[in-house]
């Protein structure tokens, strides 16, 4: 009873934060090329959600002039701003702001491309809204930039997180939880790495669709679990945690490539944040772990909580499949 009662904690927490279909809170993507001596180019990439665009912009120093390029071009989940910015003093060194990230979830990957081809990459949040541009960042700089954004996208996704969860619900034995755990990771770090890298190309929605659709599945296996019948899932969780994270690994790829990748740093900015992910993904899991032993302490949980999280996993999770089934063809 007390793993099925820890879940239904854990879901209350989880429907709390805001998050309507399941997916992360996705950063938003500044670029700025230098085209001239005196002028750069913007391209201001900001998460939507439906037709709701969080209102926050860049602010640049009163020495540069701002001209717009192109309409606002919407595309599913993001729209999109191209600006023109000129000055006669340089960008580097001067301070970037953008306004409203303090009332935001909202992170800000910010990119610079100088004339020289040097690159600068900095990462602004909702406690930091502002820094000083610096000139061509240090490897450690994408080190900390792409760990911390790989710690913040599985934290913030909820679908990988109830899918790491239930399948945690069903497997008995602290070195089973281990070896599925493992399978999990070394599976979806196949797929990601390959995605990112571009030797295999799988188009996002139905990914998505399938991936609540393997949330699904494991919710029946809880059920069948608690009903006596032991299924492939229940002796072998490492098998299906492997064949489902090969999937999950393309829905990393998938925020990933909306993130983007620094082009000179491609394998050291992929690697972190797949460290990243697996530092969110263990920090989840060594909660959950120390939930069930604390919930541990209390033996008299009611007969009726030990289906009741089952349920709410395979229902939210088929919600999530059938809106993003839908969301094909609008």
């Amino acid at each position: 009873m007390k793993r099925s009662y820890l879940v239904f904690t854990l879901l209350w927490f989880l429907f709390s934060i805001p998050s309507a279909n399941g997916h992360e809170i996705r950063p938003a993507y500044l670029q700025i090329i230098q085209v001239s001596e005196n002028s750069y180019e913007v391209f201001w990439k900001v998460p939507s959600m439906g037709d709701a665009v969080p209102k926050i912009q860049p602010v640049f120093p009163s020495s540069f002039s701002i001209e717009n390029l192109k309409t606002p071009n919407q595309i599913p989940g993001s729209v999109i701003y191209y600006y023109l910015i000129r000055s006669e003093e340089s960008l580097q060194g001067k301070e970037l702001y953008i306004k409203g990230l303090d009332k935001t979830l909202i992170d800000v990957l910010v990119t610079v491309t100088y004339l020289n081809g040097e690159k600068a990459t900095l990462l602004l949040q909702a406690d930091k809204d502002s820094s000083l541009i610096p000139g061509q960042t240090s490897a450690m700089g994408v080190v900390k930039t792409y760990t911390i954004l790989g710690i913040e996208h599985i934290l913030l996704g909820i679908d990988h997180l109830l899918f790491v969860l239930a399948l945690i619900m069903i497997t008995k034995g602290k070195w089973k939880i281990l070896k599925t755990i493992t399978a999990f990771t070394i599976a979806h770090s196949i797929t990601l790495s390959l995605a990112a890298l571009g030797y295999v190309d799988f188009p996002g929605a139905p990914v998505e669709a399938v991936i609540a659709l393997s949330i699904v599945f494991l919710a029946l296996e809880i059920l069948k679990n608690i009903n006596g019948e032991q299924t492939l899932t229940s002796k072998k969780p490492w098998i299906v945690a492997f064949s489902f994270g090969l999937l999950h690994g393309f829905g990393f790829a998938g925020a990933l490539s909306d993130i983007g990748l620094p082009q000179q740093e491609i394998p050291l900015a992929l690697a972190f944040f797949n460290v990243g992910v697996e530092l969110g993904q263990l920090i989840f899991v060594v909660f959950v772990l120390g939930l069930i032993k604390l919930l541990s302490l209390y033996k008299n949980w009611p007969v009726y909580s030990k289906k009741i999280p089952a349920y709410a996993i395979g229902s939210l999770a088929a919600f999530w499949m059938i809106q993003r089934v839908v969301a094909f063809w609008e």
